[in-house]
């Protein structure tokens, strides 16, 4: 330990975390607690005093959301420096728009909450014995309780299924769907590389669906599955990535149709969307046929590893079987901090404020890029940028890198035999300042308006 303070724990009929942390911030006042030291591990104190560690964390969470003490990840808790001292930061050297990165408005706090709570709660056997489907029911509830608006069907406990993450839940829903030797899945042309690469480890051949302004073009996806025998589309209708667009209500119909004709299971993957949904999910309109997956990872935090599936009616059996002879499923811990985060009562204002600052960087975007083709929605952390014709994307995004702003060529999103698409996704990142991020915005719009001649078409 970096300090050899111990504090007093004098309750007077308070509860023992507040009065180990009001004993630290006597500490500090009286200056026995410099600010930049090292506290003592949770673990370490707890049992010097004689307390739970929950007892000992609690009290460090509520300190570190007052600012009298700093956290660092995997570094220890600190005594946070006055304010007078601090540093300005330091930028980093990059700005780094390549995926989505959420600001941090009280989420790590609840996040850490949940684990004071998980780790004081959770029962011996529990962390003794392989995680099941009763041990995560919990998280099954609380998943359906804060689904309880959202139009993608009826359904209960049972018809969820949790994962590691949504890209583990397609993974598992392709091996649950598909047969023979040589099965065929259909993608969006520009999508997720995820759908492509759980697609080609099933062993399957991938074929593309191009859209128009409205959702995939149904004549396409109609031959297609007449002519291939594809047992499954892998789509987003929500929130298409990388181009934000949103499949319309008509069209989800006209795409249900043709699934349902040729006997053809729809994933949706709805793990962009941070607001409303726009119209009904496939699960919705193909009860035996639709799959609806999503995931916290993308809208609470990526701390938040779980992934769940809502199975269409008769599959929710296949798919726990073949996650429970992969891997057994999801660690209890997980499934039991990911219940504390959502029941939470402060989770929609802290939703909020993140929306709230995610469109912010949105709007930073479009005010600076507007002259330019750039295609963006409320409540989505991703822009798409359609290059000028004298720009090709590879050397857009080498020239944009050099400047030092890292984005995502549209390369990364088109299948092998794909035509070329000249633009780029950007993403929005809570994680700097927002002038920093306006900074590289900006370079963008240097790069797209000022073309050097050697990188000209």
């Amino acid at each position: 330990m970096d300090t050899k303070w111990l504090p007093t724990l004098a309750t007077g009929g308070r509860s023992k975390y507040r009065a180990l942390s009001d004993s630290i911030r006597n500490g500090i006042a009286n200056g026995d607690l410099r600010g930049g030291q090292k506290l003592p591990p949770v673990r370490d104190l707890a049992f010097r005093l004689q307390v739970t560690p929950g007892t000992v964390a609690r009290a460090y969470s509520i300190l570190v959301e007052e600012g009298v003490l700093r956290a660092g990840v995997g570094r220890g808790t600190f005594v946070a420096e006055p304010k007078a001292a601090v540093r300005a930061p330091s930028w980093p050297q990059t700005i780094s728009m390549q995926s989505p990165v959420l600001a941090d408005v009280g989420q790590s706090m609840m996040i850490r909450e949940a684990l004071a709570h998980v780790s004081t709660d959770i029962d011996d056997d529990a962390l003794m014995q392989l995680p099941s489907r009763a041990r995560n029911f919990g998280a099954r509830q609380a998943f359906r309780k804060w689904m309880a608006d959202a139009p993608v069907g009826a359904f209960t406990e049972e018809n969820v299924v949790i994962t590691h993450g949504a890209q583990n839940a397609i993974l598992h829903i392709l091996m649950t769907v598909l047969t023979g030797p040589s099965p065929v899945v259909l993608v969006d042309e520009l999508s997720f590389p995820g759908f492509r690469r759980a697609a080609e480890l099933c062993r399957a051949q991938v074929i593309g669906v191009p859209w128009d302004e409205e959702g995939p073009c149904v004549d396409t996806l109609t031959r297609l599955a007449r002519e291939t025998g594809a047992q499954i589309y892998c789509t987003s209708a929500e929130v298409g990535n990388p181009t934000t667009q949103c499949t319309t209500a008509a069209r989800r119909r006209e795409v249900a149709a043709v699934a349902n004709r040729f006997g053809m299971h729809v994933i949706d993957d709805d793990c962009y969307r941070n607001g409303i949904h726009q119209a009904e999910s496939y699960r919705v309109l193909l009860p035996e046929l639709g799959w609806y997956v999503t995931s916290p990872s993308k809208s609470i935090s990526p701390a938040l590893r779980i992934g769940f599936a809502i199975a269409p009616r008769g599959f929710a059996g296949a798919i726990t079987r073949g996650l429970q002879y992969s891997h057994f499923g999801v660690a209890t811990p997980l499934c039991d901090l990911y219940t504390h985060v959502m029941n939470n009562p402060k989770l929609p204002t802290v939703l909020c404020a993140m929306r709230q600052r995610m469109n912010e960087d949105v709007r930073i975007a479009v005010n600076h890029l507007g002259g330019h083709k750039v295609r963006w929605r409320q409540d989505v952390s991703i822009l798409w940028l359609e290059l000028p014709e004298r720009w090709r994307v590879g050397p857009f995004a080498q020239a944009a890198e050099a400047a030092g702003v890292l984005i995502k060529p549209a390369d990364e999103f088109v299948l092998r035999d794909g035509r070329a698409v000249h633009a780029v996704r950007l993403a929005v990142n809570g994680q700097i300042a927002q002038e920093r991020f306006e900074e590289g915005i900006v370079i963008l719009q240097n790069l797209l308006d000022n073309p050097p001649r050697s990188f000209t078409g």
